[in-house]
């Protein structure tokens, strides 16, 4: 962490604030301000302090340490494409069929010798301090409330290193973990993770799981923490491949596992598997609260620590985030191993305001009728890809993947009803929109034809679409058009609902000579004027099997949120919104400097 530091401040990449700052909400709320900024820059908080423990930490916390492309390239140390290219080289390694060949061949496999973890003998920097039995105490790290709603404080960067009950395959992952008292964390891995299959095997032995959460040491192993590799695969091994040399472990201290020698704090425990306890709220990356749940419970044996260590956290909610960059980073590394399961992919996007699995845009090159579709099954049963709610395809003339608005129009000429696929499957346990927890609707759209043919709507203005709208219901209090030039003119309408949204789509049949896409949303939590938060909303909120309308070349899509008029069997989560005391009175201070028109872009 301090050599990150020192690296951050060479490339003008960090502001320091010395001023006294809570860990409750107001060091979360000033990182999730500026990490929005274009410029944004990592944040030390070099005196944090907690009002609701009456105490000053003399531990800094470090935040936003992705946050931005220049400071993700630092950490990974190569460009993101540059590392694609070399997974893909070794994919595509051959017999050698010459003496020149095998001697390049030798040369790339004897530099896949650093790939693998290294053990060291002795302890580690992160094993300088050493506390035991009485003396854990985890209120005396600053660990971060983010959100009002929030169940507690919670580690948001925490490295969870696990290993299978006979000890032969290791995890590295990062799950959020709520802090219940000074020695006890929620453990909230989820239920398709690597962790929680090691979790069942040690409850069905009977038995104890051992668990060792490294915070900080090399930003690097962060991000790994983080990377979808194939079930079964150490996510360390990512790291000496980027790294070029091997990463370097000490055994901890009450139990077998092995953490990163110059982790900042290491935090040593037990899960009892009989013991659940719950866990949350806790606003999430979606940009809402995820609901209070059953999980497994770690009782903490030791903390460990270097001398002068840094707190590292993260913060979630709505985008843009950190994990904007991060994500960023695995797309692009990961995109060779995703051709191995979809070879005629040629790249892929997962915007940020889609929140990543909720929504991601292919480029294929497409070789027979259907292609895209078999494309659609493909990716919903691939690893992580499986957790994808909405995909969309498109051709290999398309424009630039992150091109949004060229894209938009390209994706817009090319939706029809017939090339719209509705599935269901499995789906992040975070998602709140479907009636079944972490299982709903999946939404396919193949835009790969270039050849179809649409009815030319006639195009009015929005002051008269909305007559013609409002005189059908009263309901709806707005409207707002974007894309009337393509074929899929879009509609977004505002309504403050009374009844089920396809109600109002049916009545709305009356309009389609003048508009093909209808989406709705509550009038009162959304600014129509604002495309990048509407995407963020619309992804969100809907269950395909229940909130897609497809009429002939007229579609609706029911982005409210869902309660007592829809009989929605769950309950609705609140949107991650900042604190307004808080917000103000950082502004009053000057720890934030933005207006208005700025919070509520981002609907702060």
């Amino acid at each position: 962490m301090q050599k990150a530091i020192a690296l951050l401040k060479e490339y003008d990449l960090l502001r320091v604030i010395d001023e006294p700052l809570d860990i409750d909400l107001e060091i979360p709320h000033v990182a999730y301000i500026e990490v929005k900024k274009e410029d944004s820059k990592a944040l030390l908080f070099t005196n944090p302090v907690s009002k609701r423990l009456d105490k000053k930490f003399s531990t800094p916390v470090l935040m936003n340490v992705f946050g931005s492309h220049k400071a993700t390239n630092l950490f990974i140390g190569k460009d993101a494409d540059e590392i694609a290219a070399e997974i893909e080289d070794l994919l595509k390694l051959k017999p050698p069929a010459s003496l020149g060949e095998k001697f390049g061949m030798l040369a790339k496999l004897f530099s896949l010798k650093n790939v693998f973890p290294k053990r060291l003998s002795g302890r580690g920097e992160c094993q300088s301090i050493v506390l035991e039995g009485e003396n854990v105490n985890l209120y005396d790290i600053p660990i971060l409330k983010t959100w009002p709603q929030d169940g507690g404080p919670f580690i948001t960067m925490g490295q969870v290193y696990t290993q299978s009950l006979d000890g032969e395959r290791k995890n590295l992952g990062m799950y959020r973990l709520q802090v219940y008292d000074k020695n006890r964390l929620g453990m909230h891995w989820q239920i398709h993770k690597d962790s929680a299959n090691f979790f069942h095997e040690y409850k069905k032995a009977g038995k104890k799981m051992p668990i060792s959460i490294a915070i900080g040491g090399d930003p690097l192993y962060t991000w790994a923490a983080t990377a979808p590799l194939p079930h079964g695969v150490f996510e360390l091994l990512m790291y000496g491949f980027i790294k070029g040399e091997s990463a370097r472990l000490v055994k901890s201290i009450t139990n077998d596992l092995y953490v990163p020698f110059d982790a900042d704090f290491v935090i040593e425990g037990l899960v009892d598997p009989e013991k659940m306890e719950i866990e949350g709220p806790f606003g999430d990356h979606t940009g809402y609260y995820t609901l209070e749940e059953e999980y497994p419970v770690m009782d903490v044996t030791c903390i460990t620590q270097k001398q002068d260590p840094v707190y590292l956290a993260t913060v979630v909610g709505k985008p843009p985030l950190e994990d904007k960059y991060m994500g960023w980073a695995t797309e692009r590394i990961f995109l060779p191993l995703l051709k191995t399961t979809a070879p005629d992919l040629i790249d892929y996007v997962m915007p940020e305001n889609g929140v990543f699995h909720n929504l991601i845009i292919a480029k294929m090159k497409t070789l027979y009728p259907g292609h895209a579709k078999q494309f659609m099954h493909a990716f919903w049963g691939v690893g992580q890809m499986s957790f994808v709610k909405h995909a969309i395809f498109v051709n290999e003339d398309a424009p630039d993947l992150e091109e949004y608005e060229d894209l938009s129009d390209y994706i817009l000429d090319r939706v029809q009803v017939s090339n719209i696929l509705i599935s269901e499957g499995v789906c992040d346990a975070l998602d709140h929109a479907s009636d079944d927890f972490a299982y709903g609707g999946k939404l396919g759209v193949d835009c790969t034809a270039d050849n179809v043919f649409f009815p030319q709507k006639e195009i009015i203005s929005d002051d008269e679409l909305f007559a013609l709208i409002q005189e059908l219901d009263e309901q709806i209090v707005g409207i707002k058009q974007y894309k009337t030039y393509t074929k899929t003119p879009i509609c977004v309408i505002g309504i403050d609902k009374k009844e089920p949204v396809k109600n109002l789509y049916e009545k709305l049949s009356a309009v389609k000579a003048h508009t093909k896409l209808l989406v709705f949303v509550d009038h009162d939590k959304n600014d129509l004027e604002n495309p990048y938060m509407l995407l963020w909303r619309v992804v969100n909120n809907i269950d395909a099997r229940r909130d897609v309308f497809l009429q002939k070349e007229f579609i609706g899509i029911d982005a409210t949120n869902k309660g007592a008029v829809e009989n929605f069997p769950r309950r609705w989560p609140d949107d991650t919104d900042c604190d307004t005391e808080v917000i103000e009175s950082l502004r009053k201070r000057n720890i934030i400097n933005v207006d208005d028109d700025f919070l509520k872009r981002f609907y702060i």
